[in-house]
């Protein structure tokens, strides 16, 4: 075979093959692209599904947290104003229990609002705490008064207004206790029968 013909039939298989081959690499560079794609697509994939399982879990703590914060605010702010209605109690309960009437004690009185006009006993008046001093009849001046006996209507509008003050218990329906004079009396409201008498107040 002459070199004519040895080079006409290797450029005819040139020819023929150089064509085939960059078809067949043009085929395979598409698919790698393809996979190329599919892969990055299936990671973005992943990536966006990975994004909303974080932010969901992102988002139950932060109901999670908010709701125990709440939970925790509502219970301290429960114990605080607890603390603070026995705090409040016990402060009524130590002022009232200090400024309450004392048998033993003659000036238990003093620096109290409710006898500020008090100057003491004077004859031919009486003195009723947060009234002051009112004009008696010579007759009930220095008057003991006993169980049984009437309050007479001119005095019976002298009401004790805190009888927890004096140790007592309150009124039964119907009744008040009245000032008259140094003592303390519990009087029916529509009679003035006198039901009990507390004796030398101040």
């Amino acid at each position: 075979m002459n070199r004519i013909t040895r080079a006409a039939i290797i450029g005819v298989a040139l020819a023929t093959t150089a064509p085939l081959a960059a078809e067949a690499q043009s085929r395979g560079d598409r698919q790698e692209r393809r996979d190329d794609r599919r892969e990055f697509r299936q990671d973005r994939r992943e990536d966006r599904r990975d994004f909303r399982q974080e932010r969901r879990g992102d988002r139950r703590d932060w109901r999670q947290g908010a709701y125990d914060n709440r939970r925790d605010f509502r219970q301290d702010r429960r114990g605080d104003r607890r603390d603070f209605r026995e705090e409040r109690r016990d402060d009524r309960r130590d002022f009232r229990q200090d400024r309450r009437w004392d048998r033993s004690n003659r000036n238990w009185w003093r620096g109290r609002d409710d006898f500020r006009d008090y100057r003491g006993a004077r004859s031919g008046y009486w003195y009723a705490p947060s009234y002051g001093y009112y004009r008696v009849e010579p007759r009930y001046y220095g008057y003991r008064w006993q169980r049984g006996s009437y309050l007479p209507r001119s005095y019976r509008s002298y009401y004790v207004r805190d009888p927890y003050v004096y140790g007592l218990r309150p009124a039964p329906r119907g009744y008040r206790y009245v000032h008259a004079g140094n003592d303390i009396v519990l009087i029916a409201v529509a009679t003035g029968l006198i039901a009990s008498v507390l004796s030398g107040v101040f």
